[in-house]
């Protein structure tokens, strides 16, 4: 059972910490950028460093305080905050942001959990190196935070999520033991995978307080294109067309739908569009080549072949830094234009690339048996991550139609399983997709999760309510 924060409790937390560890909480660690739900806590912890976090931990076990981790707070499924029950110890990392080492050579950097997605990427960019996770919220959104989501972002494709970034970890356990698994070893098969445990667990089994993370090779080259497709098919064609020619070098391919970019003529006009009337489906390509290898001239070469396959109809090449950069602006400002326009529902699934095409021709139809929608459907296609958005037709509100949001999020779920897709591809299961986790997993899954949630949080102190149901 947990208790609630108490005065003795926060006492006692004082004395073993610096001045100014703790804080009141201030409302930026009670909201999520969506604002479905407002977050409760009872003071905020600020830790420098792991020992730090070790007290801290050790402590609220202790006493059964539970514990909410906080990164950035950017992400979307409810993970970063705690509705109900007792008012929890907000852990903000944000004070570890240290860059502990980079080693050039080994293409390895060793970062703490409260530097942010940018600072990473400079740190590597100062040594030479690329870190390629990329993500809209790169600014705000801490290494802590998209390790324990396992994020994926644009350029999965060609370097993985963020797993696959991960070489080993610092981790403070819920009883406050500390894990020193700061390795740099491409090679280590020491038994259970305790890593890749706790990225992804959406800090319910520990709190990650840095990380030794792989760097690649910044490519000698980058190119991006728009290239108008006539269907999703098309664009998996042209995926395969592109993977075929190019090897590994293709970096992202996303899908971006005609709606998309009406959406962002409406809402944000200055952000340049190169085609005047919107096509049904673009796609947006990048590489990254090496020395010796032009990228203009490699998109070219395949934008012919496809044209002649009668895959692409137009398209556009960007010929400068600021060209790629405007193209980017588009695809990562579909969000935006989405939060403006206002999404009755919104999906995060993933699927067999081979069955991407056929579960956009389904939904559709299957949407317009529950009404009149516009549907905004767009996302890394290259890994088959979906971002499927269902919108109110224009002169109505979302609020007109809360009583089809479960409706909707039922039919596209449902269809997603149907296909041996996943309810939640990149942003996790927080706490809005608990019931879907239950409804979805499998049950030999489910009951694993519960039987490690159980050994190694046996008091149930970390992120209750967060990816499993609170006994």
């Amino acid at each position: 059972m947990l208790n609630d924060v108490t005065s003795e409790f926060l006492d006692k937390l004082a004395a073993l910490l610096p001045p100014d560890t703790l804080r009141s909480p201030e409302p930026r660690y009670l909201t999520e950028p969506r604002g479905q739900w407002e977050g409760r806590a009872a003071v905020v912890a600020l830790p420098r460093n792991v020992e730090e976090v070790s007290v801290l931990l050790a402590a609220c076990n202790e006493a059964q305080v539970p514990v909410i981790p906080m990164g950035g707070g950017t992400g979307l499924v409810g993970g970063q905050l705690a509705p109900d029950g007792p008012a929890p110890l907000i852990l903000s990392l944000e004070r570890m942001r240290a860059v502990r080492a980079v080693y050039p050579e080994e293409n390895v950097m060793i970062v703490e959990a409260g530097a942010t997605l940018w600072e990473a990427q400079q740190a590597a960019d100062e040594a030479g190196r690329l870190f390629p996770l990329s993500l809209a919220s790169e600014g705000s959104a801490r290494i802590g935070g998209v390790l324990a989501t396992n994020a994926g972002g644009v350029t999965v494709l060609r370097y993985g999520n963020m797993r696959d970034l991960c070489l080993g970890l610092e981790a403070v356990m819920p009883d406050g033991t500390i894990w020193h698994g700061l390795k740099r070893l491409r090679k280590d098969n020491t038994g259970y995978d305790l890593r890749n445990l706790l990225v992804g667990a959406e800090g319910t089994l520990g709190v990650i307080t840095a990380a030794s993370l792989k760097l690649s090779p910044i490519p000698a080259g980058m190119g991006t294109a728009l290239f108008v497709v006539e269907s999703p098919r098309a664009a998996l064609d042209l995926l395969a067309m592109a993977q075929a020619r190019l090897g590994g070098l293709v970096s992202a391919f996303e899908i971006i739908s005609g709606m998309g970019l009406d959406f962002l003529a409406e809402t944000m006009p200055e952000i340049r569009q190169p085609f005047a009337d919107h096509p049904d489906w673009t796609v947006l390509i990048d590489l990254g080549l090496p020395e010796g290898l032009n990228p203009q001239e490699a998109l070219e070469a395949l934008f012919e072949e496809a044209a002649e396959a009668g895959l692409v109809s137009d398209g556009v090449i960007a010929q400068s830094k600021g060209q790629r950069a405007d193209f980017w602006s588009i695809r990562e400002n579909i969000p935006s234009a989405n939060r403006k326009i206002g999404a009755i529902s919104s999906q995060d699934i993933s699927l067999p690339l081979g069955l991407v095409a056929e579960f956009i021709d389904h939904a559709g139809p299957a949407l317009a048996k529950l009404g009149d929608w516009r549907i905004n459907c767009f996302g890394h296609l290259g890994d088959g991550n979906l971002h499927y958005n269902v919108f109110p037709v224009s002169g109505q509100s979302p609020a007109q139609h809360e009583n089809a949001r479960d409706a909707i999020k039922t039919c596209l779920h449902d269809l997603t399983h149907a296909l041996g897709g996943s309810v939640s591809a990149e942003h996790g299961i927080g706490r809005l997709k608990v019931a879907d986790l239950e409804k979805y997993g499998d049950p030999t899954k489910l009951a694993a999760m519960r039987a490690i949630k159980s050994a190694l949080d046996p008091k149930g102190i970390m992120n209750p309510g967060a990816v499993l149901r609170m006994a």
